[in-house]
């Protein structure tokens, strides 16, 4: 694909989620944010439009359109409401995990319910293990015909409101360490729980929280890919999250960015617009150039996933860049607002608040780093 020529489907999907973003999900999106509160109409009208799961084959419920479609209406949700962008984020990855690990039957079951709406969180982090996923200690032991889950699982995202979670756990061990492995658990399956709701600078209606395993059993159908391969499923996760991720991050940048331009139009300083000082038309070019960049980065990994090739390297470049630009542009873009954009009167002081998570969640930026310099043989 050329990645300046976009196909007619793709234009269509990124030009049915601007519609609803602009016309329903922006006017809300400030109180979302100040109640805390979790965006389920959001979710709803992401989900009639077939935007949730339009990359799935239509036989589970999908459009059958590529991974990089979900990215352009993904940036376009990101602009107005990043709290909402981060929930479609972590659903798309646990949907691409349960896509390529799944079994026939699972994916039956799930993947046409995911993609109405029914959300899947991903819970792979602990209390003492976030970018040190091998340091987990959440416990799946064997017992006849399924698995007995027990430890804690934080910082899962949209957590009060997933109907199901992908698990990893530790399920055994061999030479070289653990053995993990991944499972599919319902919210109602007896022994799991929603615990402490964690309070958040920023993505506040995506309600993230602890999610407890006590003597929770699951059958053995509930695996996801082998016994002993869970961290394979989670590098999978990281891959494609880092994507969603930095178009989050985009997304972000680009919303602000789009409320600076209408802001120094309007804004009148020293009888003039701000629009006309010379300092202010350069600093909003040089930055838009490199949000045009990052955006790029991005379709690069999004279109090597789609053809079946390696992405990782590519992932890792487009979360590190978008998110730390996402951190400058939202800065920059309450400056140019002044005092008025260190108020909630206008949507700038979120987005900033908003942009911080994207340095730390898929991996702190330091990892995306460490995977960089690794693939360029640098250890």
């Amino acid at each position: 694909m050329n990645y300046f020529q976009l196909t007619e489907d793709q234009k269509m999907i990124k030009d049915l989620a601007r519609d609803l973003a602009q016309k329903k999900f922006k006017a809300i999106a400030a109180a979302i944010d100040e109640e805390e509160r979790f965006p389920a109409e959001n979710i709803k009208d992401l989900a009639e439009a077939g935007i949730l799961g339009c990359w799935l084959p239509e036989e589970y419920g999908g459009a059958g359109l590529d991974f990089l479609s979900f990215i352009l209406a993904n940036e376009e949700v990101a602009k107005v409401c990043g709290a909402t962008s981060s929930i479609i984020s972590t659903h798309c990855v646990s949907m691409t995990c349960l896509n390529l690990f799944g079994t026939k039957e699972q994916k039956e079951k799930y993947l046409p319910l995911m993609a109405e709406g029914h959300l899947m969180g991903f819970a792979l982090t602990e209390p003492n293990a976030g970018s040190d996923a091998s340091g987990m200690t959440t416990k799946a032991e064997k017992v006849d015909g399924g698995w007995v889950l027990n430890g804690a699982k934080m910082f899962i995202s949209s957590a009060p409101a997933n109907d199901f979670h992908i698990v990893i756990a530790v399920s055994g061990a061999n030479a070289r360490g653990k053995e993990f492995t991944a499972f599919i658990v319902d919210k109602d399956t007896p022994g799991f729980s929603v615990g402490k709701h964690i309070h958040k600078m920023g993505i506040r209606g995506a309600q993230t929280a602890e999610i407890v395993f006590e003597d929770c059993k699951v059958a053995d159908s509930q695996v996801l890919g082998q016994v002993g391969k869970g961290m394979k499923v989670a590098l999978a996760s990281l891959d494609t999250g880092r994507i969603c991720m930095g178009t989050q991050a985009l997304g972000i940048a680009q919303g602000a960015l789009d409320e600076t331009y209408r802001y120094v139009t309007e804004r009148i300083q020293f009888g003039k617009r701000l629009s006309q000082f010379q300092d202010v038309q350069f600093g909003l070019a040089n930055l838009q150039t490199k949000v045009d960049a990052g955006r790029l980065l991005l379709w690069r990994a999004a279109v090597l996933k789609d053809a079946g090739e390696p992405f990782g390297t590519e992932a890792a470049m487009g979360k590190l860049y978008n998110s730390d630009l996402a951190m400058k542009v939202t800065t920059e873009c309450v400056q140019y607002h002044g005092g008025y954009g260190y108020s909630r009167e206008y949507p700038v002081e979120r987005m900033m608040r908003d942009a911080k998570i994207t340095q730390i969640y898929e991996g702190a930026n330091a990892i995306q780093k460490m995977v960089i310099a690794r693939a360029l043989g640098v250890k």
